[in-house]
């Protein structure tokens, strides 16, 4: 699949709260290429300290207007940059990269997990499995109800579930304690957040022969493979994220 580097114009830069924007830019680039679980390298220009290109989730694509968007934490100066974006400013991104989720063949049950930053490829991946027919949910993780974001939009594609840590919004606890996994009869689930998190989901899925994917949030100063600063160890080796991931299936990867 062919990268592109190319300058992006932001089109809107949207404060959710003191921690999290949605950043929309546009290019010339069709993004019809783009695909959920996919990511971009983005080159923070405004920020000294940051020399490396920080890897973000493709939060969601509008093909027709060549425009994509992005959920940003505030986590560290180049976040912190990125997050400081007005709509006119440019960025300038390699994308698309990595391989992202596989997608159901027939009409199976979804159910697409997410805590904190990580329910930002679940998104793209829900409204793209709903447009192929499939029905998908979702189950969010949040600290508290100050950290719950976007749930408008999660609610427009399918039935939305939430947890926040201390019981603020939804039933009390991590995603792995939700009562909406007693259900068995989900067929595939795919997950993305904290290490911990998405072990423990897989862990799940595996006692209940549930099909599983993971995208992972692993460091990446490249996002090609050349680095190695991203390599997790397989069934197949030590390999790289960036390139053979993000998204996995969790029998490939030694937890």
């Amino acid at each position: 699949m062919a990268k592109f580097v190319s300058d992006y114009i932001v089109v809107e830069n949207k404060a959710l709260n003191s921690d999290f924007c949605v950043i929309e830019v546009e290019s010339a680039i069709n993004l019809s290429d783009f695909k959920p679980g996919q990511f971009a390298q983005i080159k923070i220009d405004n920020s000294p300290e940051t020399f490396l290109r920080r890897p973000i989730s493709i939060h969601d694509v509008n093909v027709d207007k060549n425009r994509f968007k992005m959920l940003i934490q505030v986590v560290g100066k180049g976040t912190e940059a990125l997050y400081k974006l007005k709509a006119g400013n440019y960025l300038n991104i390699i994308a698309p990269l990595g391989k992202g989720f596989s997608i159901p063949e027939t009409e199976e049950k979804t159910l697409l997990v997410g805590g904190g930053t990580g329910i930002a490829p679940l998104l793209f991946l829900g409204k793209y499995l709903k447009a192929n027919d499939f029905n998908p949910e979702f189950l969010l993780g949040f600290r508290n109800s100050e950290r719950v974001i976007l749930t408008d939009e999660f609610s427009s594609i399918g039935k939305v579930h939430i947890t926040t840590e201390d019981g603020s919004v939804g039933e009390k606890g991590f995603v792995t304690d939700h009562s909406v996994l007693l259900d068995k009869n989900y067929n595939r689930i795919y997950c993305c957040g904290p290490d911990a998190m998405m072990k423990a989901i897989a862990r799940h899925c595996i006692n209940n022969n549930i099909f599983c994917e993971v995208s992972l949030e692993n460091l990446m100063a490249c996002g090609y493979g050349v680095c190695l600063c991203c390599v997790v160890n397989s069934v197949r080796g030590n390999i790289c994220t960036c390139t053979e991931g993000p998204v996995f299936n969790v029998k490939e990867l030694k937890w």
